[in-house]
């Protein structure tokens, strides 16, 4: 079956909407780059748009009704919302599921360390990556110090003009003879991905004063006949943690309750000399977030209650509290079953297996380059609208959720009605390899679950690419579903 280019059926008013579309979509891809700060984008928006905090309805015992639009944030790093409609809850809901984390290296609780002149940060890459990737690129520091008290420090260091970046070395070519002989996932090791943190020591007079006139052990020090300074032990590290101090007020031990992430700096661009693309980190799966939480704020009212759950951890097998095999989205289901009049296990249980949904993830992009990875009659391709997996999984499809066919068919007479450019396919060729989402998860409810989204190329690689058409018309999809699905 033919593939059609969405680009081809546009109008020139629907350019200019996809347009648009995507400078917000390449603003939240550039200022959401970890799950914590995701979700503050996130709730804020839709708040702004008369959402209101279930926990303050349920603290409140104040009832549901009709038209109410609510949401609850998991632990500052996943959100759910959920607009009731008129039909009884029970009958179930159109959910939109995607997932706000992406590969990355993570800082280690104890990791400063010195070594050649170099103050490290030591990391453990998250997710599936590529690990020669993400060497020699410029790099940025985000994520959150939470001290002893309390107290929250949050930063975001290498994405403004004037901040300073850092990174993670690789051996030059001319001494790189014996590392080019091994495999690639053996050419950067797990361990060598240490991010250099700085490298200017710091100066100790002879009184004991530092560059900012802190008293110091001079003890370590090594003293210069020309220079009045000394240098301390570990003086890289220790001028680096001085920054920190009076910076952010951030001591050595914080380290131990923080949640510091390496991320590519930089800002999401437009690709491609026709603009056609975007170029971002963090693509997978912030696109399908992105059109996701969109499209709920776009559809206004519904016949069927429509809720929207945007999780963490996706990528190292969904789990923990934030994960999608967590209770919280079970949780609240049941909170608010409660406070719209419903109540007990049963109700509850027959409300989830009666819902339909749509896992939003990304899919592989057919890249030419590659060729002999992809059944080229199964591929996504790259302009050619949403994407549709009725299956995932690996080999034999294991750990695939596979979508009934009743339900691919009602959801492909949904789009064509709605003139929404989609396309089925496959990961990749069938004995290559494969990738999980959170569908199988929500389907152990017994609801209608199919994977949906976005094609991707260079997914799980530092920056990834997307085409704005795709981005565009998959947030047209989740529209459209959630306005017409109706319960099988």
């Amino acid at each position: 079956m033919e593939k059609k280019n969405s680009w081809l059926k546009y109008s020139q008013e629907q350019l200019a909407e996809c347009d648009e579309f995507c400078k917000g979509y390449i603003n939240f891809l550039s200022e959401g780059k970890t799950e914590r700060e995701c979700t503050e984008i996130i709730r804020k928006e839709i708040e702004e748009a008369g959402y209101e905090d279930l926990d303050d309805y349920i603290a409140g015992g104040k009832a549901l009704k009709p038209g109410d639009k609510v949401y609850r944030v998991n632990m500052g790093k996943g959100v759910i919302m959920f607009n009731i409609g008129d039909e009884p809850i029970e009958n179930g809901m159109n959910i939109l599921g995607a997932h706000i984390d992406s590969p990355r290296l993570d800082v280690k609780l104890n990791p400063l360390y010195e070594d050649g002149g170099f103050a490290y940060l030591d990391t453990h890459y998250y997710g599936g990556i590529k690990k020669y990737q993400w060497v020699t690129l410029p790099l940025a520091l985000h994520g959150v110090f939470v001290k002893k008290d309390g107290t929250k420090v949050s930063l975001s260091i290498g994405e403004k003009p004037d901040d300073p970046v850092f990174f993670v070395s690789d051996l030059l070519v001319h001494l790189a003879q014996e590392q080019l002989t091994k495999k690639a996932v053996k050419v950067i090791e797990g361990e060598a991905l240490d991010l250099i943190f700085g490298s200017r020591p710091i100066k100790i007079d002879r009184d004991g004063a530092d560059d900012n006139g802190s008293t110091k052990d001079t003890d370590a020090g090594v003293k210069s006949e020309k220079d009045p300074a000394v240098q301390a032990a570990d003086a890289v590290r220790k001028g680096v943690l001085e920054i920190l101090k009076n910076s952010y007020c951030v001591e050595e031990e914080d380290f131990l309750s923080a949640e510091l992430e390496i991320v590519p700096a930089g800002r999401a661009r437009e690709a491609g000399l026709d603009r056609s693309m975007i170029l971002s980190y963090g693509q997978d799966d912030r696109v399908c977030a992105y059109s996701s939480y969109k499209a709920m704020l776009n559809v206004e009212k519904v016949s069927r209650t429509s809720c929207c759950i945007l999780v963490d951890k996706e990528e190292i097998g969904s789990v923990g509290a934030t994960g999608m095999r967590s209770v919280f989205f079970e949780n609240s289901v049941a909170e608010v079953l409660e406070l719209l009049g419903w109540s007990g296990e049963l109700t509850l249980r027959r409300c989830l297996a009666a819902c339909n949904m749509l896992s939003s993830d990304v899919s592989s992009a057919f890249d030419p380059l590659y060729a002999g990875s992809f059944d080229k009659k199964n591929v996504a391709y790259l302009g050619c609208g949403m994407v549709f997996n009725k299956f995932t999984g690996a080999r034999g499809k294991s750990g695939s959720n596979d979508a009934n066919a009743e339900y691919v068919a009602m959801l492909r007479d949904i789009f064509d009605k709605e003139d929404v450019n989609f396309q089925m396919a496959e990961l990749g060729k069938v004995d290559l390899g494969g990738g999980g989402t959170i569908a199988y998860i929500l389907a152990l409810y017994g609801m209608n679950v199919i994977d949906s989204g976005v094609a991707v190329l260079n997914m799980h690689a530092p920056w990834e690419a997307t085409s704005k058409a795709d981005v565009f018309e998959t947030k047209r999809g989740y529209e459209a579903f959630l306005k017409n699905a109706v319960r099988l």
